[in-house]
This record gives C-alpha cells, structure tokens and sequence, in this order.
C-alpha cells in the first residue's frame, strides 16, 4: 500500500481558496485534512461548519475533519453534515472515549483519536481494537510551520507495536512538520498517512510534492 497523503486546508490560501480544492481534487493526494480550532483547546482560531460546509460542496476528495476542540460531541452533526469520512477527537478533550468512538461509527463515521506529543501511546490501549486511526501529534498542536518534534519516531514505533498486539486495524496519521526530511523516517517507523500543511500549499510544484510524498 502506497503512503496516504492528507494536505492540511490550515495551510490554503484563503483569499483563493477554491483555486486551492481545485488543486486537491486535481493531485493524488488520497484526503482533504481539516484542523477545526476553537481557540479554547488550542490558542488559536482556525475555521468552523460555514466555511467547511463551502469546502465540502466543491472538494470531491474525503474529508478527514480534525477536531481540535472542547466537547467535540457538539460538532457531531456538523462533521456528519459535511459527508466526512474521518472524524478526529483528541484523546486530551474526551471524558468519555469510548463512548464517543462509538457515537461517531454510529453516525456512520470512521473514528479516529489524536494524541497531543505529551500524550503517551499506551493511553489508547483499551479502545485501540475500535479505532480506524490514530492521529500522532507530532508538533504541539493550534499553529502551523512548527518545528517536527524528533521523539515522533519512536512514538510511531511504539504505536505500531500496540497495534499488532492487538490486531488492530488503526492507521497511524502524523500531523505537523511532515517534509522531505522527516516523511521517509515516519513511514520506516511505521507511519501510513501523512498530513502536510505548508510544504505541499507553499511548494513550487504541490502535484509533485504530493506524488513524492505518496511514493514512500
């Protein structure tokens, strides 16, 4: 299987952002990655349902649809409003996890978990059987262009290990400071799906950038 490339819409021009799906349609890229910021769980704002309902009508990749967020539950129908194919709660913002994992399959959603880099993999040990994925910070999360945070590597070893263990189906999904330098090394360790923000939107040539990425 191929490496799946998800680029992040954080990193879009917005003033032409439809000349920037257009782009993601065009590529190989395999999914559209929505970071969802509410200011309160990250200090930061990104972009919430109005400008994603806008994307979702014109984007015909699927729709990966990152929570970084409070309460997540009440983005629920929103997401599923949007068609997303993946929805993304942070392990940090869940009381009840298994609980929520299991609302978004009812919803007839993937249900993915992301863990902050402090986060240790081992957190996930008794819900790793029902998850689809697992989103691996790999940057402390709420801005981008941030630095790659090295201990990743080892982090994608160690999920992979729990994963085998317990013959989980779970991809492994890394966000943050994903480029030509650090992809290879996140697929050798174990990594599937690669999030990239800035060095696919800011590049010369994104198809290019995508193919490469997609090679690995």
């Amino acid at each position: 299987m191929s490496t799946l490339v998800a680029p992040s819409l954080l990193a879009a021009d917005f003033l032409h952002l439809e000349k920037d799906i257009e782009m993601i349609n065009s590529s190989n890229c395999d999914w559209l990655h929505l970071d969802v910021m509410d200011g309160v769980f990250v200090p930061n704002i990104s972009f919430g349902p109005p400008v994603l309902s806008q994307v979702a009508k014109i984007c015909k990749k699927p729709l990966d649809v990152h929570l970084m967020v409070v309460n997540p539950e009440n983005y629920l129908n929103a997401v599923k409003a949007l068609g997303a194919m993946m929805m993304n709660v942070h392990f940090e913002a869940c009381t009840h996890l298994n609980r929520m994992i299991q609302t978004i399959h009812d919803e007839g959603m993937k249900a993915a978990v992301t863990l902050n880099p402090s986060t240790p993999v081992s957190m996930l040990e008794d819900v790793i059987g029902d998850l689809d994925m697992v989103l691996l910070m790999s940057v402390n999360p709420g801005f981008g262009g941030q630095k790659f945070i090295e201990n990743t590597i080892d982090k994608v070893k160690a999920l992979r290990k729990l994963i085998d263990k317990h013959g989980s189906h779970a991809l492994i999904e890394i966000d943050g400071g994903v480029q030509n330098e650090t992809a290879p090394r996140l697929v050798e360790a174990g990594a599937d799906v690669l999030v990239s923000g800035s060095y696919i939107f800011g590049a010369e040539n994104p198809h290019k950038v995508i193919d490469e990425l997609k090679r690995l």
